[in-house]
């Protein structure tokens, strides 16, 4: 076998141009490739993270009847038996809130915003609030104001140390009005949270709507999201049935159903690409057992057999798969690592589009380790797809007439 290797190594470079040009083409292909998957895959886990960290978490517990209606009246108190059942090996972080309606007004300036009440410290903790900050202060446990989302500040014309006015349904009916100071302008991520949320600290929300010790629901983080389901059975197996214990994908449906079709169109794309490429080093195969007739004829003639030949081959085609993709990845890593750290900020139409699946105008780059096993194996499939032809070629062989050729 090792004899068939060195072979094959130095088969390859007999005809270096040949096997450059077969290389480059191959890099190409695993180079977009790369950039195209990894793109695709930040996209999906930037919209993702934006999505469960600012809205619902990885799982969101509620009680039951709560998600078709988002009414007040179907919170929760937050017991320690509830508290008990989510220690769970795969849960990193429990945020609890209180989210509901109200009407925001400002001298002439109304419109209906959405309150969250929230843990300044663990919503920190999570998603940085305070260095989003960009007038103001950041709130903190105890405080009786608010922070507003820059475009609704915008909006209803007030700014650090205006009063606003919030006027809602609480409990069971109750009205809920106050007057509240804006102790800070804050910038979300996702666009339309940036033109309509206002955040106030968890007790002051709760004395607001008149629910006391009540919350609308619990977001938990996971430490690996694939185990979402297992971790979904555990919870439900502790808690009653008064509860719902809802996945991310279950409460962010249009998101999913978009990511899903946007994932089809990326693999068809990538089937064009390695088909085209395919193409390419079946041609540039071909080629080379049409001019190699006569040398494995001799080969043959001088006693070695058939199915060392073709393994040659393989191993010729395999090697030169192998190389492409070596200098694609050290080529392209790089790219990818500088381009996750630093994302694209997008701008025009592309930007309005994303903004209306709740998407922050970015363009992020994954270097997810699965990204590159993928387009490894695509490219080892393609060149051993490519190596029938010399097979079939070498199998129906006429030493005689490829001798005299």
């Amino acid at each position: 076998m090792n004899t068939i290797i060195k072979m094959a190594w130095r088969n390859i470079w007999r005809n270096k141009k040949r096997t450059f040009i077969t290389m480059l083409s191959i890099f190409l292909a695993v180079f977009l490739a790369l950039f195209t998957r990894s793109m695709q895959k930040g996209s999906y886990a930037n919209m993702i993270s934006n999505a469960v960290k600012f809205s619902t978490g990885y799982i969101q517990i509620h009680k039951k009847g709560y998600w078709e209606n988002k009414s007040i009246n179907e919170t929760f108190i937050y017991t320690n038996k509830i508290d008990s059942s989510l220690t769970d090996n795969n849960i990193t972080f429990k945020l609890p809130r209180l989210e509901s309606f109200a009407l925001a007004s400002s001298g002439k300036h109304t419109k209906g915003v959405m309150v969250i009440g929230t843990r300044p410290e663990l919503e920190d903790k999570l998603n940085k609030y305070s260095k989003k900050i960009i007038k103001g202060k950041y709130i903190a446990e105890n405080d009786k104001a608010i922070l507003v989302a820059e475009k609704l500040a915008e909006f209803l014309k007030v700014n650090v140390g205006d009063s606003l006015v919030l006027l809602g349904q609480g409990y069971h009916g109750i009205t809920a009005a106050s007057q509240y100071l804006v102790k800070g302008i804050i910038r979300m991520p996702i666009p339309q949270l940036n033109t309509q949320m206002i955040i106030m600290p968890l007790k002051e929300s709760q004395y607001f709507y008149a629910s006391e010790n009540r919350l609308t629901s619990i977001s938990l983080m996971l430490k690996d999201p694939e185990k979402i389901n297992a971790t979904i059975k555990r919870i439900e197996n502790k808690l009653n049935d008064k509860y719902e214990v809802m996945p991310w994908q279950e409460m962010n449906k249009e998101m999913v159903q978009a990511i899903e079709s946007d994932n089809v169109g990326g693999i068809i794309m990538l089937a064009i690409l390695y088909m085209v490429i395919g193409f390419g080093v079946f041609g540039t195969v071909m080629m080379m057992t049409m001019e190699r007739k006569k040398e494995f004829a001799v080969m043959i003639a001088v006693g070695m057999q058939k199915s060392k030949i073709l393994l040659m081959v393989v191993w010729e085609t395999v090697m030169l798969g192998i190389l492409a993709i070596i200098l694609g990845i050290i080529v392209t890593y790089p790219v990818l690592l500088y381009l996750h750290y630093n994302p694209i900020p997008l701008s025009g139409e592309i930007a309005e589009s994303m903004k209306v699946f709740g998407a922050e105008p970015i363009l992020p780059f994954s270097i997810k380790p699965d990204i590159f096993i993928n387009q490894t194996i695509s490219v080892i499939i393609i060149a051993l797809v490519a190596v029938f032809y010399p097979l079939s070629v070498i199998l129906k062989f006429d030493v005689l007439k490829a001798m005299r050729s």
